[in-house]
């Protein structure tokens, strides 16, 4: 896992950091993540042209001390964008990929991936691709809001253990998912 982060990160400062000279840079919060208790931040530069690459990461290494319930997660997810005239404007569509692990218990799944989450724990590593469609609503030079919704296929691998907190592993395997895999509402700040 740290391999993969650190390589990643290895990546972005090959190919992305030396062309955010005289570039327009934005960063973003999405709220509908953070309404979900999901901290992300995402940066996304223009390439030029009508090009930008947008890349988001989500991390949750909290714990409920109330109750048993986790939802521990990291989540990279980078998009190149195609923007319909110019990066931070307007119409544009993305084909993304995502990677990350989780750690939940105790807490119920959007589109029921994992029906046993409330009586088991669940860890795996998640990986996916999809394409998305978005709109960049301009409020002025440095302000903006986006909306984005997104569908493609993920492949997760799990080991099910039979407590929150500790238990002997059940079981292992892999589970598929076809459908949404994007859905943003987010504030940006424009750096120009």
């Amino acid at each position: 896992m740290t391999k993969r982060v650190f390589l990643l990160f290895l990546l972005l400062e090959a190919f992305v950091l030396p062309r955010l000279a005289g570039q327009t840079v934005g960063v973003k919060t999405n709220v509908l993540s953070d309404a979900v208790a999901s901290p992300n931040l995402a940066l996304e530069v223009a390439l030029g042209g009508r090009l930008s690459l947008d890349i988001s990461g989500h991390y949750n290494p909290f714990s409920s001390e109330q109750s048993m319930r986790r939802r521990k997660h990291w989540l990279l997810q980078p998009e190149l964008r195609l923007w319909r005239c110019q990066p931070f404007s307007g119409h544009f569509i993305g084909l993304h990929a995502l990677a990350g692990e989780y750690n939940i218990a105790d807490t119920g799944l959007l589109m029921g991936l994992y029906k046993g989450t409330k009586t088991w724990r669940y860890e795996g590593f998640v990986m996916g691709a999809g394409i998305s469609y978005g709109y960049h609503f301009i409020l002025s030079p440095h302000w903006g809001i986006e909306a984005v919704l997104g569908a493609g296929f993920v492949r997760a691998s799990y080991d099910r253990y039979r407590c929150a907190h500790c238990g002997e592993k059940l079981s292992s395997g892999y589970k598929n998912y076809l459908g949404p895999t994007k859905a943003a509402l987010s504030i940006v700040y424009l750096i120009k």
